[in-house]
């Protein structure tokens, strides 16, 4: 278990609650990227996949913490887009 690495995940998980927040308040996806999302999300889900295979322990609760406020972000984007017309049927 690296310090380093338990800094780092503290400090990115501390500002995905903010942008959640801005996500749920102003409903519209201006300033969010889904393909920075989705590549985030996915780097969380690596993070998890090498520490149960390769390195487990107790620092994979904040692999999943963050990645499951990645995914709110996510989902709040996809809702958002929808609310902006974003995904409507031809």
């Amino acid at each position: 278990m690296s310090i380093f690495e338990i800094v780092m995940l503290i400090c990115f998980g501390a500002a995905w609650p903010f942008s959640i927040m801005r996500s749920w308040t102003s409903r519209k996806t201006s300033g969010k990227s889904i393909i920075f999302l989705l590549v985030i999300f996915a780097g969380y889900i690596s993070g998890v996949i090498h520490k149960i295979f390769y390195n487990p322990d107790k620092v994979i609760i904040l692999y999943i913490a963050n990645g499951i406020m990645v995914l709110i972000d996510i989902l709040l984007y996809l809702r958002n887009k929808k609310l902006e017309g974003g995904y409507q049927n031809a």
